[in-house]
């Protein structure tokens, strides 16, 4: 984006490369409603795709910065049917404080957090340490347990989830030509 600016520079590079879709992943919400007003509004790219996968869509503030600009745009969004007894109480604490609903992207951060916040306090700020004890953390999230495991020959990642459980599996070999795509359940178009 640094390179891409006006956002109508960033049409002419999509128009320019043929560009089928486009995956929001910028900040928001600038860059992302300059650039989604952009292409909506480019007649040259009616046909593009837009997708958001950092789930900027779920913002209510989305619907009112774009308008009609802001519908048929795909994003994440995992949030079980139901969330774990901790989900229900960060759910409250942030309805309390935010006055609304939270988004996916707060128990995200939730959870990040609290991940981090138990390797840090198990493991120290030793950074081989703290490397070693991925597939050791063990960490109650707002959508379930969360675990870690290297998976030999595995490429992205994986969701799981039972009627107790979310999970999530970081793999650990990019370079792997194998992809694999999350259950149905877990992703939420």
């Amino acid at each position: 984006m640094r390179t891409l600016s006006p956002p109508t520079t960033v049409c002419d590079e999509l128009v320019n490369n043929r560009a089928t879709a486009l995956l929001l992943l910028v900040g928001f919400p600038e860059p992302a409603v300059s650039i989604v007003k952009s292409v909506r509004h480019d007649p040259h790219l009616a046909e593009i795709m837009i997708g958001a996968p950092a789930g900027q869509p779920e913002f209510a503030e989305w619907a009112t910065l774009l308008g009609d600009d802001s519908v048929a745009i795909p994003f994440l969004r995992y949030l079980p049917e139901r969330l774990s007894p901790l989900g229900v109480r960060v759910e409250t604490a942030l309805r309390e404080r935010l006055a609304e609903a939270p988004s996916f992207v707060a128990f995200e951060g939730h959870d990040t957090v609290a991940v981090l916040a138990d390797l840090l306090r198990s493991h120290g700020a030793d950074r081989p340490r703290i490397a070693e004890s991925w597939p050791r953390v063990a960490v109650e999230g707002t959508r379930g347990q969360i675990q870690f495991s290297r998976t030999p020959g595995i490429s992205v990642w994986q969701w799981a989830s039972t009627p107790t459980k979310s999970w999530i599996r970081i793999r650990q070999n990019p370079t792997t030509s194998e992809s694999s795509t999350p259950p149905e359940r877990a992703r939420k178009l």
